[in-house]
């Protein structure tokens, strides 16, 4: 290509080689296509290529959804108590048709295993011709289908209790702590190693003495010694990057040490950060349901998934159908955010980068 330029009727013709860039031999060759994609697309990418991320955040969105609708889906709720529809097996239309999940069920008595079915034996004088529990109902003719959805929103509110608790209460206290150091360092680690050393059944034990068993004593208890954890990592990547350049440029430039943490440090830990707090979800909901389970959990008639898995427990053996649902939606639930956790922490990190 060239260009012409008329000057007093003089034409001047220059050509695409007649300039050269000064220093251009010294400027190294950059791969524009990997240039071009921004840090959060790469970790995007990577993420969406970790099928074990992609099926635990659909466990998570799937049971998300159903602990939303799943108690809206019949015509009972949590707390609905009808002693003729005590111990029924799990019946469901349609499949009924085809001998699954029909409402019959295999009791063991002392003269062998003898199958029954009390919709079909009950039906006329009770009215259970018509009635269907998809999950069954337990020992006081409650629904299982919608206490086992009930009890998921409690562990789904535990994980964003810890979430908060984690970024509000961790995150900050680990930055702080490990930006000044010194004697300010010390003081702090110290308070949080006291507080780590008690056990948080003794706390939650504590708790009960002075609250009521319940919600309230278990978020508290999250906030005592839940976010020690986050802390100390917080901790960590401060001491590793106050003394980077880009830090001391900006107390160089006048910056105040606030606006370092949460402006200059913050974001270079974000991933880390994210990676460990979904890492911490599942503990958190784990601790909600053992807590549950031995009796420090929420009171009845409120369902936790924890309280079911032990009110069925006590009935395993004559109506094992009872443990199955909770048992099976807290499994996928922790495995979900493990998963997705694992998917975070390989998306976060330079090192899984496909040069």
């Amino acid at each position: 290509m060239s260009s012409n330029i008329v000057e007093k009727d003089v034409h001047y013709d220059f050509l695409a080689d007649d300039f050269k860039l000064v220093g251009e031999e010294n400027v190294s060759h950059v791969d524009k296509n990997y240039a071009s994609q921004s840090y959060w697309k790469d970790v995007l990418t990577r993420f969406i290529k970790n099928k074990g991320a992609i099926i635990g955040l659909i466990f998570i969105i799937l049971i998300t959804i159903m602990a939303v609708i799943g108690i809206h889906l019949n015509g009972h709720t949590y707390d609905s108590q009808i002693i003729s529809h005590q111990n029924l097996a799990p019946r469901v239309p349609g499949l009924e048709n085809i001998g699954i999940l029909d409402g019959s069920e295999t009791m063991n008595t002392t003269a062998g295993p003898v199958e029954t079915n009390k919709y079909v034996q009950e039906g006329k004088t009770t009215g259970l011709e018509d009635t269907y529990y998809w999950f069954g109902t337990d020992v006081l003719g409650r629904d299982i289908f919608t206490r086992t959805w009930m009890g998921t929103r409690i562990s789904l509110y535990i994980s964003l209790v810890a979430v908060a608790i984690d970024i509000l209460f961790g995150l900050s206290y680990g930055l702080i702590s490990g930006y000044f150091g010194g004697a300010i360092d010390n003081a702090m680690q110290r308070f949080a190693e006291i507080l780590n050393g008690i056990p948080s059944l003794v706390i939650v034990t504590l708790l009960i003495i002075v609250l009521k068993p319940g919600l309230l004593t278990i978020t508290f208890s999250l906030m005592i010694t839940g976010w020690i954890g986050m802390s100390r990592i917080a901790r960590a990547q401060v001491l590793k990057l106050k003394e980077q350049e880009f830090v001391l440029a900006s107390k160089t430039l006048g910056a105040k040490d606030f606006f370092i943490i949460f402006r200059e440090i913050l974001p270079n830990i974000f991933g880390q950060i994210i990676t460990n707090t979904m890492f911490y979800i599942p503990n958190a909901i784990f601790t909600e349901a053992f807590l549950a389970f031995i009796g420090l959990g929420v009171p009845a008639p409120m369902a936790s998934l924890g309280t079911l898995i032990s009110d069925a427990f006590k009935s395993f053996t004559t109506h094992p159908y009872m443990i199955i649902p909770p048992v099976v939606v807290l499994a996928l639930l922790m495995l979900g955010f493990n998963m997705l956790a694992d998917g975070l922490r390989d998306a976060f990190d330079p090192k899984m980068k496909e040069m």
